[in-house]
């Protein structure tokens, strides 16, 4: 994948390090309100750049809230993050040049083929005529949807569909992934495909990933580090090894994800004694 210079205006300074530097997204004291809820909590996270990082958390623990601030979509109410260098408040244009993002929801057009879809975000984006059709037929061989680009989109499996919209967010090869629950949905031949195409993103190309799952052992396999999140702070951080070693001896990702995001501190030493009874059940078979 080539350079992406030349889709960057010439005011896009980075604030501060960019991928090629010390961090791909820095997040310092970042909150966000809606009336008299906080839905993000003076969150600060360093993201270093080329690693998966996964954002893990129960359903309203603010996880998209934070991912539509750090993609322009959402103002903070106080703190500050950039993204790729560039500075979310102040550099809104140039941190949307320097990411994809691929939401939940469906994002390609199913009355369109593959090629079609690629297409019409190459105009978007503004890559120039010369380079489309090469960049085009580049992602669709990288993404291994090359032989069904003349397909319609409404024809293709669930596993087509996310592979080729992870195409469409790095046809413009961004530094910088978003990835909101990037499987959901997919059977379990269909994730696999997808999370072989996440790792040799990183591997191969370099990307940083910022993704969001409920799914522990995606997280487990794809994850440099991982962050648990609960009613809108970071509870952990860390690889999914030493998360698991924090809990305790034979501790799944699962375990660790209910035992940050137990409330109280009775609950979490109940789960303890949860924990070491299943340990005790494994050993026995």
């Amino acid at each position: 994948m080539s350079d992406t210079s030349s889709l960057r205006p010439p005011l896009c300074e980075p604030a501060e390090s960019a991928p090629n530097g010390k961090a791909a997204v820095e997040i310092r004291q970042l909150s966000r309100s809606f009336g008299s809820r906080k839905a993000v909590d003076n969150l600060s996270l360093h993201l270093p750049a080329g690693q998966i990082f996964g954002l893990l958390g129960p359903n309203g623990a603010g996880k998209s809230t934070t991912i539509k601030m750090l993609t322009t979509l959402l103002p903070p109410t106080s703190g500050s993050a950039t993204v790729a260098g560039f500075d979310i408040a102040r550099q809104p244009g140039c941190v949307r040049r320097s990411i994809g993002y691929v939401p939940q929801v469906i994002s390609a057009e199913g009355s369109l083929t593959g090629y079609e879809n690629l297409l019409v975000f190459a105009k978007l984006y503004g890559i120039r005529r010369s380079l489309r059709k090469k960049r085009i037929q580049q992602i669709l061989e990288f993404m291994g949807l090359a032989e069904v680009q003349n397909v319609l989109v409404q024809k293709y499996s669930g596993g087509m569909i996310r592979r080729l919209e992870i195409a469409l967010a790095l046809l413009h090869q961004p530094p910088i992934l978003f990835l909101d629950e990037p499987t959901v949905g997919l059977d379990p031949t269909a994730r696999q495909l997808v999370w072989e195409h996440i790792e040799q993103l990183r591997r191969d190309v370099g990307t940083t990933i910022l993704m969001t799952t409920h799914q522990m052992g995606e997280a487990d396999a794809l994850c440099d580090v991982v962050a648990i999140m609960h009613e809108g702070q970071i509870r952990a951080v860390g690889s999914p090894a030493e998360l698991k070693s924090s809990v305790g001896d034979g501790a799944t990702l699962d375990d660790v994800f209910a035992f940050y995001t137990a409330e109280q501190t009775d609950q979490r030493g109940g789960f303890t004694d949860v924990i070491r009874a299943r340990r005790t059940a494994r050993r026995l078979g």
